[in-house]
This record gives C-alpha cells, structure tokens and sequence, in this order.
C-alpha cells in the first residue's frame, strides 16, 4: 500500500481519537519511523507530507541523509550511546533518549545551538526497557539545567506491547501526570510541554491520553 493511502487511514484515526478526547487534531504530530525501510520509502513518506522522520540507529540515520538530507526533521529515538552523539548532532533536531547525564553532558558539547530533547522515562518497569524510573525524573531534569544546549521539551515512553488497554492507558496517563509536574516547575530549561508516546499498535490510546508526538512505523512506512 502507497504511504499516502497509510497516512489518510492514520490521519483519519487521529481525528476520532482527537474528537473522542476533546482535543485540536493539529496537537498531533505524526513521526515516520524509517529504520526498517529504504531511503525510497522514506521518500515517499516525504512526498505524502509526512515532516518527521525518525532512526534509532546513527548508521541508519546517516544513510539516509546522504539521500534526503535536510529535507525532513530528524528524531534520533534510540538508545543512545554517547561516543555517537557527535556523528548525529549537527543533522537531528530531536532527542526523544535522554536518560543520562553522561549523555546530556555529551550533547551539550557537541552541540552548537539548543537542541530539543525528551526525557526517556519507563513508566511500565520493564527491565528490558531503557529510561529512568518515574521517581528519580524530576531530579534528573532539575540537573539538567546546568547545560546549555539541552532544551527539554517533553518526555517519551515506550508502552509494554501488550493488547491490555487498561495497562496501556494507565502507563500513558502516568507519563502525563509526570510531564504536566515537570512543566508546572516552570524551568526555563525544561519547559516540557510534548509527550512523545505511542506506536502503530497504540496511538489512538496514548491519543485519548495526551501525546503529542506519535512515533508510527509499520502502520505508516511498512510493507513496501
């Protein structure tokens, strides 16, 4: 299927998550995870007015700006080690795996200008996920005020990929509580306004729940 004819399904689903939560459809935005697809596929997502691309491997990444270069914003939404922070700094616009500050120390002497980031937190306790625990975050963000190329503009989740609606919700609406904290501390480093939650199996949920950042692959770039 043409990533066009994806996109109008997605678009459509975001509107009746949108209009079952009260909420303004262009609240949403919607990143095409490219990193199981070629640079023609990512492309046409390009072509079919898709904004944001996002990679979660700097090789990956690199790859396909030889092809696309400034073309798209760029989501780094991987695990990120901070020996390549400095192959991807000067190309990606955001961070969605900042956990560390090793890593945010790392960035911010990389960087020559602000860069927007999301804190990783793992609402769900997951061993095998990365992110910080939900009570050690608002610390770590106050910490982060001593870097000035670090903008926090958001935090990101990974739900369990589990069809458990209940779970998923209360994982989704647990980010939002944590993220609406961070943003009533008013920091001007962290003003934290962006939730980057939900993928092609839950983004209506995570919808209904407050992100603004969607990360869709499969459901919008797969099958080429």
């Amino acid at each position: 299927m043409r990533v066009i004819d994806k996109l109008e399904m997605i678009k459509k689903h975001i509107n009746e998550a949108c209009k079952q939560s009260n909420r303004n459809p262009e609240e949403i935005n919607i990143i095409a995870v490219t990193k199981y697809v070629s640079s023609d596929r990512a492309k046409e997502a390009i072509e079919a007015g898709i904004q944001d691309l996002g990679e979660n491997r700097d090789e990956g990444l690199l790859n396909k700006w030889e092809t696309l270069g400034d073309k798209p914003f760029w989501h780094f939404i991987g695990t990120l080690q901070s020996r390549k922070v400095k192959n991807i700094i000067d190309k990606v616009s955001y961070i969605h795996s900042l956990d560390r500050l090793s890593l945010a120390k790392e960035i911010n002497k990389r960087a020559d200008k602000p860069i927007s980031c999301f804190v990783q937190v793992n609402v769900s306790g997951e061993e095998s996920k990365h992110g910080l625990l939900p009570e050690d975050t608002v610390d770590f963000i106050e910490k982060l005020e001593q870097f000035e190329n670090i903008r926090v503009i958001g935090l990101m989740t990974m739900a369990p990929h589990i069809e458990d609606e209940t779970l998923l919700r209360n994982c989704f609406r647990k980010l939002k509580l944590l993220q609406k904290e961070v943003e009533n501390l008013h920091l001007e480093s962290a003003p934290c306004h962006e939730l980057s939650m939900g993928m092609s199996n839950d983004y209506k949920i995570a919808i209904e729940e407050g992100a603004t950042y969607i990360r869709i692959g499969t459901a919008l770039v797969g099958g080429e």
